[in-house]
């Protein structure tokens, strides 16, 4: 009977992803932030839109980038980024059938939980929307709605409620990568979603896994008015969550990507 459903639950994610077309073109992303800008500068984005995320606790050291002629932020915890809300609307994603994705390459350099990588959310005012994360202390499962222990994952927050999850102390909708990701090793990692469940990828591939990955959560992102972050999430009435370790090609996109789109990125290794 269980590997019934195992079987049932692959053949309905096959059905419901978006299939793989290997010459399928990439989207323009809304904004993309190489960080090549020399430290203690505005970061600025390409793409369509040119948003300048502003160190805090800075400054923010350039390094070497994961290849040849590549530059990188290296975020030490207690260091992050941010744009203030009301200035970033291509990327403030909220209502009923949004879509979008998050996408970076990031080099881990310690172990501590909850390290934020970039999203909107505020847990200290109740304006949670969504956020790529490292390293959660637990994985949710959306059929009990129940949690258990955790490392060495990516995670793909999402809320369409603000607060904490009903029934909850925090909010617990967000999807686990069942890949882990090594310190010290620069690796894709990716959330999508889809107006209807969170995803999340690494080195492009979807490691299916009912009650995991994908996450459902049928009613859009909250309407919030938290900041855009990186590095950092403001919760329990101060910044916190703190990434540590290097991070190169934030992008945001306003669309979910395919997993074709992310291995054709992560496969960008040159």
């Amino acid at each position: 009977m269980k590997a019934d459903l195992k079987i049932l639950f692959s053949a309905l994610i096959a059905f419901c992803s978006p299939p793989l077309h290997a010459d399928e073109p990439l989207p323009v992303p809304e904004c993309q932030w190489d960080f090549d800008e020399t430290a203690g500068r505005d970061r600025v984005s390409k793409g369509k839109h040119s948003y300048r995320l502003t160190e805090v606790n800075g400054p923010i050291t350039v390094v070497k980038g994961r290849s040849k002629g590549k530059r990188a932020a290296r975020i030490k915890a207690g260091q992050y980024f941010t744009i203030r809300n009301g200035d970033f609307d291509a990327i403030d994603f909220h209502g009923p059938d949004v879509q979008f994705s998050v996408v970076a390459w990031v080099r881990r350099k310690a172990d501590s939980h909850w390290q934020a990588v970039a999203g909107i959310w505020n847990e200290t005012e109740k304006q949670r929307q969504y956020c790529l994360f490292l390293n959660a202390s637990t994985r949710s499962d959306s059929r009990t709605m129940t949690r258990k222990p955790t490392k060495d994952e990516a995670h793909g927050h999402v809320s369409d409620v603000g607060g904490p999850t009903e029934g909850q102390k925090f909010c617990i909708t967000y999807s686990s990568s069942g890949t882990k990701i090594s310190l010290n090793q620069w690796t894709h990692v990716a959330m999508t979603f889809d107006g209807k469940a969170s995803r999340v990828f690494v080195n492009g591939k979807l490691v299916a896994e009912e009650g995991h990955n994908p996450y459902p959560l049928e009613n859009g992102i909250f309407d919030g008015s938290g900041d855009f972050t990186v590095g950092a999430v403001d919760r329990s009435g101060e910044m916190g969550n703190f990434l540590n370790g290097e991070l190169d090609e934030l992008a945001i996109y306003s669309e979910a990507l395919s997993e074709s789109h992310l291995l054709k990125l992560a496969g960008d290794r040159h």
